[in-house]
């Protein structure tokens, strides 16, 4: 076994087990901090493979700034009241057994179109091309002429999370009642 693959399997035995935690854990301080780490992981992967600009943003963006805003909304709520309203009837129960199942439906629907896309050929890509600042510059020129909107309505999303989690935790009868 070659130092590469020793560090991709570690690495991801480390992100796969800290994202089972997320899921596993009791505490939803441990399970964001469980989440933490997963994201600490993948951008690890990606630095294993040379993406050293994605493993940056993947750091700074989710793994601070979002796990930041993940960490506040979890102490806004009374997670002890909400834990019983979540767990009781056969009908949510039903709901969350099709949910899942639906996941995996589409997770497998996935798989199964992209198996095609492995022996495309990749080498017109333009972030590919180059090193170090080129594929930089033609993944910003990509970003802010093909996948404006995306990127735009991702940043809506991100801002109407956060207003809706602050004007929750203020309105009356909101997270905080008793």
């Amino acid at each position: 076994m070659t130092a590469d693959s020793f560090l991709f399997w570690f690495l991801a035995i480390v992100t796969l087990g800290s994202g089972l935690s997320v899921v596993l854990l009791n505490n939803p301080i441990y399970s964001a901090l469980s989440l933490a780490m997963t994201m600490v992981g993948i951008s690890a992967l990606f630095v294993t493979l040379n993406a050293f600009f994605i493993a940056g943003v993947q750091l700074i963006v989710y793994a601070g700034a979002v796990m930041v805003l993940f960490t506040m909304v979890i102490m806004l709520f009374d997670l002890k009241h909400d834990v019983a309203a979540f767990t009781r009837g056969k009908l949510s129960g039903l709901l969350k057994i099709a949910s899942v199942g639906l996941l995996a439906g589409l997770i497998v629907g996935a798989i199964v179109m992209s198996v095609g896309l492995l022996t495309e050929k990749t080498t017109d890509n333009p972030v590919l091309q180059g090193t170090g600042m080129e594929s930089t510059k033609a993944l910003g020129h990509i970003l802010y002429t093909k996948y404006l909107f995306g990127f735009e309505a991702l940043g809506v999303l991100l801002l109407v999370i956060a207003v809706g989690a602050v004007a929750l935790s203020r309105s009356k009868g909101g997270t905080h009642e008793h």
